[in-house]
């Protein structure tokens, strides 16, 4: 999906909701547990159900789902095979739909090549998440599918990005104008580096919503790009804020909520429930794009 293509889906929804498919099966209502059982199904085949009624009650608010492979590849081959259902379904039915596999991978040389053909290749997925921390030859592989995005760590949600994504580093040489800027944070290095692996039509960042003060920052030192925006919801990150920060002419945010839209009942009308919240989000967002 191209940069315009992802721009018209989040203008004609009025939307810029992804819904992350963080899918723990120890989670999954019990309903739907019963009907996998009573088919005499493999008890993994509850992830697709379940992943199934979420997504067709959703898309209509959501212009993108984020699988994050963790919860699959715990479940070993058969997990991989409902993670490969998931997306050929949506695939087949919402293909307007953007799917990024939140795997944060990040290695060098053949194993980056062979990561990308995973993701890019076997899977069409159409973004996958990525650490830079082994640098350029990390990323590069995934750059050369037309098309395809590559959305980079940066400044993550969680408080021990404090750990290395904030301390400050000086740069042997001037990642950006300010002159006055002697040394900048880990993070600014990795935008900076990283705008010169690829483009705003196929690098995103990863930027937390719990951070909109630093956003508002980040936006300014990549104007462009895409931003994917975890956070909201239960980790404490708000639409309004994040909007507010972050918004560029194109939008130029993907807001991801997970457990709050997927986890909103456990009963028969999870399904439902998880449409109300998305609904709830989506009414936010719509008074930003205006």
């Amino acid at each position: 999906m191209k940069y315009g293509e992802l721009y018209e889906q989040i203008k004609k929804k009025g939307s810029f909701l992804c819904v992350g498919l963080d899918t723990d099966i120890e989670k999954i209502p019990s309903c739907v547990k019963e009907r996998v059982r009573a088919a005499s199904l493999p008890q993994e085949e509850a992830v697709f159900i379940f992943n199934k009624e979420i997504i067709d009650a959703t898309v209509p608010y959501a212009i993108a789902f984020k699988i994050n492979t963790a919860f699959y590849e715990a479940l070993g081959s058969e997990g991989i095979r409902q993670m490969e259902k998931t997306v050929s379904y949506i695939k087949t039915n919402y293909p307007d739909i953007f799917i990024i596999a939140d795997a944060k991978r990040g290695d060098i040389g053949n194993t980056a090549k062979q990561y990308a053909k995973a993701f890019f290749e076997k899977m069409d997925c159409d973004a996958v998440t990525l650490s830079p921390y082994m640098g350029g030859d990390a990323i590069m592989p995934f750059l050369k599918y037309e098309g395809k995005w590559a959305i980079i760590l940066a400044l993550t949600s969680n408080v021990t990005a404090e750990d290395f994504e904030t301390l400050e580093t000086r740069p042997h040489r001037m990642d950006f104008d300010d002159d006055a800027q002697t040394h900048v944070p880990l993070y600014e290095r990795v935008l900076s580096q990283a705008e010169k692996w690829g483009n705003k039509d196929n690098v995103m960042f990863v930027v937390g919503a719990t951070r909109p003060g630093q956003l508002a920052r980040i936006r300014l030192l990549c104007p462009e790009n895409f931003f994917l925006v975890p956070g909201v919801g239960v980790q404490g990150g708000r639409v309004e804020e994040v909007a507010a920060a972050g918004m560029n002419s194109h939008c130029g945010l993907i807001v991801n909520s997970s457990r709050g839209i997927l986890y909103a009942d456990s009963s028969e009308r999870f399904a439902q429930a998880a449409a109300e919240k998305a609904i709830e989000m989506v009414s936010q967002m719509k008074v930003h794009l205006k």
